[in-house]
């Protein structure tokens, strides 16, 4: 298949070079360069952001169902090129075509969630104290134009929650997606160009992130900041966020645990723990990571996850059948190895997989690790990539402690059939989403987002909507 020529969009125009250059994009699969992405510097930032304002300006004053109405139309769209999408998605991310379909789908039904709800925005009247006042309303209104950052390993899903929420709640937005992976997300927005979005209302940039996201954050057109990738990162646009006091969502990096309890099956617990451990080569920020399982179900769940995961058909994502792809580049290779490593020399089994595959591209074993020391890398820091480690608990309380040990809470899991135990869990998990006996916390309708150092905010859902809003209090008296 081809790959398509990288452009730029800025304020309804394509453009496909710049002043400043170009980027490779890789395919992770062989290393191969498959294209090259225009760089924007200060001119075309400076022209989005003012396009930005002026298609605000515009795009907030029509009626929510007139918004509606585009963006339905450009998930239509979405639906209709799918296939075409997911190609490419799986060209420069690697991850299998079958993910890859489900991946552009599922955003296309965020994006009609999000636009759906903005047809009754929530609003409450308020009851005077005064008899002079008749009214007393507090509105929801859209925020401004909008700076969204999103990194590579969901290129569809992790911009279309971001343009789907600022678009239903009628901001414009400037998005920029990971250089390693623009072309989904260009295609994304072609589909809103498509549809008839006004001119300005959607932006696409791209280049040095580090460039990009200062010069947009302390732009004063830019209202609001929104911004999914690591912690460490986060933390630092939070703080140019701040310091120009302006609106910030940041949906950052988890350490997910797993704890398994003794009444519940260990196999079985393994077999659903497999696809969503090394979905994505686990480069999911959702990812189940530390397994904690009791010790009289531990046997079982160690065999069976370890089958199941050398079982795993292992190649690029546009062949037939494959389950598990690349990571995204050499780097991340690199850094397995040395999580594996740090893990084993401080006395931790490598139960399968720990090495780098024999083949052109960016492969890594399938990986469990058993008994890390709590002192190892893999303990503390989220390797974003396809490793499991394993740990055994004799009491729930001493499970659950070692699960909430991190600054970290963005997913957590549970595996249990006594329904004191799931409440339990539930209550005491530190984390902003909670699956109990499964791992499907992420869908349109639900909030997205983690509490402690795994973020601000959330996406998706209706949290996900009004989080492109700001309150207005409109109170009316006798004239």
């Amino acid at each position: 298949m081809s790959y398509p020529n990288l452009k730029l969009l800025i304020d309804g125009k394509w453009i496909d070079r710049t002043d400043s250059g170009t980027l490779p994009v890789i395919n992770p699969a062989d290393g191969q360069v498959v294209g090259h992405l225009p760089v924007a510097g200060r001119g075309e930032l400076d022209s989005a952001a003012e396009a930005a304002r002026r298609g605000f300006q515009r795009w907030s004053a029509m009626l929510p169902f007139e918004r509606f109405r585009i963006i339905a139309k450009a998930t239509e769209l979405m639906r209709q090129r799918a296939k075409e999408i997911a190609a490419v998605l799986t060209l420069e991310q690697g991850k299998p075509l079958a993910e890859a379909v489900r991946e552009v789908t599922l955003s296309a039904d965020i994006i009609d969630f999000l636009a759906e709800e903005a047809k009754r925005m929530p609003t409450r009247g308020v009851p005077a104290r005064l008899e002079n006042v008749l009214s007393q309303t507090v509105t929801r209104v859209p925020i401004g134009p909008v700076a969204a950052f999103t990194p590579w390993n969901f290129p569809a899903n992790l911009p279309s929650r971001k343009l789907g929420g600022a678009l239903a709640a009628g901001c414009s937005v400037i998005i920029k997606p990971a250089e390693e992976t623009p072309a989904t997300c260009m295609l994304i927005v072609q589909c809103l160009v498509d549809a008839g979005i006004p001119e300005g209302v959607v932006n696409m940039v791209a280049g040095d992130p580090a460039f990009i996201s200062s010069s947009l954050i302390e732009h004063p057109n830019v209202a609001k900041i929104s911004f999914t990738g690591s912690v460490r990162v986060g933390k630092l646009l939070g703080e140019q966020a701040a310091r120009h006091v302006k609106r910030y969502t940041a949906e950052l990096g988890g350490h997910a645990p797993v704890v398994v309890c003794k009444d519940y099956d260990g196999a079985k617990a393994a077999r659903f723990s497999v696809s969503a451990k090394f979905r994505n080569a686990g480069q999911v920020c959702a990812s189940p990571i530390r397994f904690i399982v009791h010790r009289t179900q531990y046997q079982s769940f160690r065999d069976e996850l370890v089958r199941s995961a050398s079982a795993l058909k292992i190649g690029s994502g546009l062949e037939e059948g494959v389950q598990f792809g690349p990571l995204i580049e050499e780097r991340r290779v690199r850094e397995m190895q040395a999580f594996v490593d740090d893990a084993a020399e401080r006395g931790a089994t490598i139960a399968c997989g720990g090495k780098r595959i024999a083949r052109p591209g960016f492969f890594f074993e399938p990986t469990v690790i058993e008994h890390a020391s709590l002192d190892s890398r893999v303990q503390n820091e989220e390797p974003f990539g396809p490793i499991a480690v394993l740990d055994v608990f004799d009491d729930l309380g001493d499970a659950i402690s070692r699960a909430n040990r991190l600054p970290v809470g963005l997913a957590a899991y549970g595996f249990t059939s006594d329904l004191d135990c799931a409440h339990r869990l539930s209550a005491q998990l530190e984390a902003g989403m909670v699956g109990i006996n499964h791992f499907g916390v992420s869908q349109p309708e639900t909030p997205f987002g983690g509490v402690k150092e795994s973020g601000l905010g959330h996406e998706s859902g209706l949290e996900g909507l009004l989080g492109y809003t700001d309150l207005k209090l409109v109170s009316v008296a006798k004239s």
